[in-house]
């Protein structure tokens, strides 16, 4: 889990409440960096930075996404993805990070199916006892 832009690991089962406003991924959420390796993916990952980075990296990362859903727009014929795109650039335009997130996941779905390529697996998570 990250919170804030701090990750957030647990030992155990534990419930959560968060008691302000927050920005907040968790478990298959959560892209690694290297991750990130189609156009679609990209964006998302992009977007992420610009949700939970730290200060610095928000914006950057902010950037970083109109620029790679500008290139997407272009080159794709996908009606939907170009619809889906801006609903995510409106979203995080609006600072609402977590839906930006959702829409760039469905544009990853639809690249996945009509690329035939796999989705990406789930976090690894740690067994206990166990080093990575």
């Amino acid at each position: 889990m990250v919170v804030n832009g701090a990750p957030i690991r647990f030992r155990n089962r534990t419930r959560i409440e968060l008691a302000a406003r927050a920005r907040f991924l968790f478990g298959k959420q959560i892209m690694a960096p290297d991750g990130a390796n189609t156009p679609a993916r990209r964006i998302y990952f992009a977007l992420q930075t610009a949700y939970i980075g730290a200060d610095e990296e928000r914006i950057a990362g902010l950037t970083a996404a109109r620029g790679l859903i500008s290139e997407f727009q272009e080159a794709t014929t996908s009606a939907l993805a170009r619809d889906l795109l801006a609903q995510a650039l409106a979203a995080a335009d609006a600072d609402d990070g977590y839906m930006a997130l959702k829409f760039a996941r469905r544009v990853m779905r639809h690249e996945e199916e009509v690329l035939g390529i796999a989705p990406l697996p789930a976090p690894r998570r740690e067994q206990p006892g166990l080093s990575a």
